[in-house]
């Protein structure tokens, strides 16, 4: 992919027929269920501004921050007497509406859908508010059909869903191939296939796709089932990162209450640190959590592979998310944004500051 490339001086969203094209799915689970919180509310703690924060995440991999924060309960321990609930999600629209409809407060959720409820709310209903984590993204092809990148032309390659964050990512490396795919249909010199990522290992053993650009942990599951890496798209950006999920807030939650924002996102970079301190630890701890979501823990050869590629980081990534949306853009799914606003980083950095770590950067996208 090219380097990013500024949308700060865009002019204004001129139309928003396109915007639901945004969409993501990137995991497994089930949709908008309401569990019951693990780490128990001390008896004796001080509430903070308001009785409960909800939290909203996928039962995925690379959401593993909020798995794991909400499983060693490092969220409940900064929140003190203000409880943590949750819901989980297995699509990135439907976290949009339960955040629009205050459903939930805060939540975990990928770039597409974010760029597509800020953008269609006129900039009013939410803001990133941190990262959470990069990578984890890659094509997967039959090897006895596809033996390098030349051989992708006339072949049929899965993608989550149409204008979701890895169709966008995989369009625009079709047409830097020089390539040409119509983004609505799907149909070019690749055939670009639609699947959901829960049936796209049957679609692979059935032949009915030769290879998939997907999110893990689905990518390693092809791999289990006979596929192969033939491109990891970290190798595709600067410095081999880009933002696969951030953390967003409801703004008037924000501003209503402040700290326990603040507590969340401490919550976030202890399980971050945490995470990356210890990997075999965390590994198992997230899949303790998708084991008690989803009814199932990943087996060692998908989530090993799964899991070494993705990386925790604090940092959103904003300049990535500006290109993402510039190549959702020239694929003609999306018209021009102004993302000036999507980003208030002020309590992640002040979070940063305090734990001694380097503040972050809004690439010129931060709210006033």
């Amino acid at each position: 992919m090219s380097a990013a490339r500024p949308l700060t001086t865009l002019r204004a969203l001129a139309a928003t027929a396109t915007l639901p094209l945004l969409l993501t799915a990137c995991g497994y689970g089930s949709d908008a269920k309401d569990d019951a919180p693990r780490a128990e509310v001390a008896a004796d703690a001080e509430k903070l501004s308001t009785d409960e924060v909800r939290i909203g995440y996928f039962p995925n991999l690379t959401h593993a921050t909020a798995l794991v924060g909400r499983e060693q309960g490092f969220f409940q321990k900064e929140l003190g007497g203000t409880e943590a609930k949750y819901a989980t999600f297995n699509a990135g629209p439907s976290e949009i509406e339960a955040l629009n409809s205050k459903s939930i407060d805060i939540g975990w959720i990928g770039p597409s859908p974010a760029i597509n409820g800020y953008t269609k709310s006129g900039g009013k209903n939410l803001r990133i508010i941190g990262g959470s984590a990069s990578g984890g993204v890659k094509l997967v092809v039959n090897p006895e059909k596809i033996k390098s990148v030349k051989d992708v032309k006339g072949k049929k390659i899965a993608t989550p869903q149409l204008g979701n964050t890895q169709d966008v990512a995989f369009l625009n490396w079709i047409a830097e191939q020089g390539w040409t795919v119509d983004a609505q249909s799907g149909k070019g010199d690749v055939s670009v296939v639609r699947t959901d990522n829960k049936v796209t290992p049957d679609a692979y053993k059935s032949g009915s796709i030769d290879g998939a650009w997907v999110p893990e942990p689905t990518a390693s599951k092809l791999v289990s089932e006979g596929a192969k890496v033939l491109l990891d798209e970290s190798g595709l950006w600067p410095d081999e990162k880009f933002v696969i999920t951030n953390i967003i807030v409801r703004q008037d939650f924000l501003k209503e209450h402040p700290d326990v924002v603040e507590a969340v996102l401490r919550g976030a970079v202890k399980s971050n640190e945490w995470i990356n301190a210890n990997p075999e630890q965390a590994k198992a701890a997230a899949n303790a959590a998708l084991k008690q979501e989803s009814g199932k823990a990943l087996p060692a050869e998908v989530i090993d592979p799964a899991w070494k590629s993705i990386a925790f980081l604090d940092d959103p990534l904003a300049a990535t998310l500006d290109t993402q949306a510039a190549h959702a853009v020239k694929a003609g799914l999306l018209e021009q944004p102004d993302l000036k606003g999507i980003y208030d980083l002020t309590l992640l950095n002040k979070v940063l500051k305090a734990e001694g770590e380097a503040t972050v950067d809004d690439a010129g996208l931060g709210a006033e």
